[in-house]
C-alpha cells in the first residue's frame, strides 16, 4: 500500500517583498477569519456552530513574523477559496513560501 504525500503548506508572511512589514497589524486573523467556514464537514449551524479557524487556512506568529498558513488540501475542497488567499497574497506583494509545519513540540511527524 502506498501512502498519499501530504498536502503541501503555503506560508503567507506578513512581510512585503520589499522587506516591509505589512499593515495592518491583524491582517492574518482578517484572512484567516475570512476562509474559516471551510472546515472538513462544511459549516455547522445551531448548538453544533462555533468560532474558530479552518484547519486549511490557520494565523501564526512564527519568528516574529505574522504569517498564515494555508494548507494545499484547501484547493480541492473550494478552488475559488485557494485563490482568494494566493491572489490576497499576490496584490499586497507578500513573501510566499511552501514549508511544512512542524509540530507544537518541535519532534518531526510521522
Amino acid at each position: 500500500m502506498t501512502e498519499q504525500p501530504k498536502p503541501r503548506e503555503v506560508f503567507i508572511q506578513g512581510i512585503t517583498t520589499d522587506g516591509r512589514t505589512f499593515r495592518p497589524s491583524d491582517w492574518a486573523e482578517r484572512l484567516a477569519g475570512a476562509m474559516s467556514s471551510f472546515r472538513p464537514g462544511g459549516t455547522r449551524t445551531g448548538r453544533d456552530a462555533y468560532l474558530g479557524y479552518s484547519p486549511y487556512c490557520v494565523p501564526r506568529v512564527i519568528n516574529g513574523v505574522k504569517c498564515v498558513i494555508v494548507n494545499e488540501a484547501l484547493k480541492a475542497i473550494e478552488p475559488m477559496a485557494w485563490d482568494f488567499v494566493m491572489n490576497f497574497a499576490r496584490d499586497n506583494k507578500l513573501q510566499v513560501v511552501e514549508a511544512c509545519q512542524l509540530p507544537e513540540d518541535g519532534a518531526p511527524k510521522r
